[in-house]
């Protein structure tokens, strides 16, 4: 383990963006991240953790520690005829543990297939797509006490986990460095249509791509693939357009606030979950823009844009400060808030 200064992370974050840690450390093993707790670097300085990269822009350079994790393995814990539990470690992709999991036929997360980043990040942000968020399957959360350095294990409901939020965003923030964590997949699809039919409840964006593409679902890799390739047509590759994925999180409203809108708006896109009204706020922007008559979708300014096939997505086009981002997320946040009077919230961590 070697502690490096003035280390670069622009390749160490999907917006690309050049930023500099006073001081960097990669974490392979759990005995490297106990001998961490001696060093005065750590003991003196502000800490960040970083696993992919995928979820964060950096506005300015890091004056503290940025621990990297790169703890890997995946293995299975425990099975019976109805569940497996399986394990894996913080610095996995994700991507890679939903692969282990459609390869053995087990359903639970095949919804959340290509989702960037880390394993150690899934709970931070309780990661959701298609109708299925993290917290749908997760057990426990591993994690070590920076304060303390004792490893405790949290469950479910001690994460508190809410639309891509949870515990470890608001009193436990940089206060648990996440090491693993384990899931409960089924071994047969665990959700059903109303009726009590056996067939697995589909995201209606999804049941309309199998349905284009004459998909017919025989296992849960069947919906890993049909997701993969949706997100890979809507999102543009990190590794071609520097990006951070959906920049702002969807809206929720109460269903006497959805109602007034949609008098005034009466083809806006709505999805109901526990009691509230989600608005796509891809929808939202794409109504906006820089001037009247133009969107946001597609606009660019300078270095720094919005993709032109998925409004939410904002884009880095090559040499942009994350202080340009943000002022771009900026603008589209003032505007949506005066056309409809609500206001969007940045998904992506912002350092």
């Amino acid at each position: 383990m070697k502690i490096q200064n003035n280390y670069n992370l622009s390749k160490l974050n999907t917006f690309g963006i050049l930023a500099k840690a006073k001081f960097f450390v990669e974490i392979n093993n759990e005995t490297d991240l106990k001998e961490l707790f001696d060093i005065g670097e750590f003991k003196n300085n502000e800490k960040l953790f970083l696993g992919g990269g995928s979820n964060v822009l950096f506005t300015k350079d890091f004056d503290g520690l940025v621990i990297f994790n790169k703890l890997k393995g995946i293995e299975i814990l425990k099975e019976d005829s109805k569940n497996v539990l399986i394990k894996s470690m913080g610095g996995e992709m994700w991507h890679d543990i939903v692969i282990f999991s459609v390869e053995r036929n087990l359903w639970g997360i095949e919804n959340l297939a290509f989702v960037p980043g880390t394993v150690g990040a899934a709970p931070i942000q309780n990661i959701g797509a298609y109708g299925v968020e993290l917290k749908d399957t997760l057990e426990n959360v591993e994690v070590f006490d920076i304060e303390t350095g004792e490893k405790k294990v949290l469950d479910k409901e001690e994460c508190k986990f809410g639309y891509r939020d949870s515990v470890f965003k608001n009193e436990l923030k940089g206060k648990y460095f996440i090491t693993a964590i384990t899931l409960k997949l089924s071994k047969t699809p665990a959700r059903q249509l109303a009726g009590g039919e056996n067939k697995k409840k589909i995201y209606p964006a999804l049941e309309k791509y199998l349905v284009e593409n004459k998909i017919e679902i025989k296992n849960s890799k069947d919906i890993s693939d049909a997701v993969t390739a949706i997100r890979k047509s809507k999102l543009p590759n990190p590794e071609v357009i520097p990006n951070a994925g959906s920049f702002f999180k969807n809206v929720f409203v109460k269903e006497i606030e959805f109602k007034k809108l949609q008098k005034t708006y009466p083809n806006i896109p709505f999805f109901k979950e526990n009691g509230e009204i989600k608005i796509p706020s891809g929808w939202l922007i794409e109504q906006c823009g820089p001037a009247n008559g133009t969107s946001w979708k597609g606009y660019r300014l300078g270095n720094v844009g919005v993709h032109d096939k998925q409004a939410l997505v904002l884009v880095n086009y090559g040499g942009a400060t994350g202080e340009k981002v943000l002022n771009l997320a900026n603008k589209i946040i003032a505007n949506v808030k005066e056309k409809f009077g609500l206001k969007l919230t940045p998904e992506v961590n912002l350092i």
